[in-house]
């Protein structure tokens, strides 16, 4: 029986992914993650933890209130930002209803800041938009993001984690060989040690 890590204690094992740093939608489709011993965890599994993901990455403000219809629309939309990756590690071609998903959010709000001014502050940008649209922007800046890395100088460097079971993806930041953590990487090379000293491929 599949086992249901919990999200906080999980986050905290794992760090983020190679890349995240530089793409929020890297971090976002790394949100729901396979581990070993049938283990798993999903950041966005309800209202509360996704509003904590969404508010720490910049997404949405701290006030506002996500009910269960946004987080499912988030982990929707994470699991077409998933396939796209998938598609571009594996050189096929992405699904149809995923390209179409992530163009419906690229349009569905704009992701520009707008400009505003005040006598305190002066001009600054400022993402304004009504609270009940917050999902609608969160989605659409990071559809943005994964559009912009599927297509600019990292995408060469996208890649899954190289030691399954885990499904995380990552930017290679060097070499063949690829693991989105330490832990992933000691896992890999324990089993290949293994299997060499059992003559067992890996």
């Amino acid at each position: 029986m599949e086992e249901t890590v919990a999200a906080d204690a999980a986050a905290a094992a794992l760090p983020p992914a190679p890349g995240a740093d530089r793409h929020a939608s890297l971090d976002f489709a790394d949100t729901a993650v396979t581990l070993p011993a049938g283990q798993s965890y999903d950041l966005l599994s309800a209202p509360d933890s996704a509003m904590r993901w969404l508010t720490a990455h910049g997404l949405i403000t701290p006030g506002v209130r996500l009910y269960e219809v946004c987080a499912q629309r988030t982990r929707t939309m994470r699991g077409h930002v998933r396939a796209l990756f998938a598609a571009r590690v594996d050189g096929t071609a992405p699904p149809e209803e995923s390209l179409r998903a992530v163009n419906e959010a690229l349009t569905a709000a704009p992701t520009a800041p707008l400009l505003a001014w005040d006598a305190t502050q002066g001009p600054r940008r400022v993402q304004s938009h009504p609270t009940d649209q917050a999902v609608n922007h969160a989605l659409a800046n990071l559809a943005a993001d994964a559009a912009d890395l599927l297509t600019g100088p990292d995408a060469d460097l996208l890649a899954a984690c190289g030691s399954a079971p885990c499904d995380r993806f990552l930017l290679r930041t060097h070499g063949r060989r690829h693991w989105c953590s330490t832990r992933c990487g000691d896992r890999a090379r324990a089993a290949r040690a293994y299997a060499r000293r059992n003559n067992t491929p890996t």
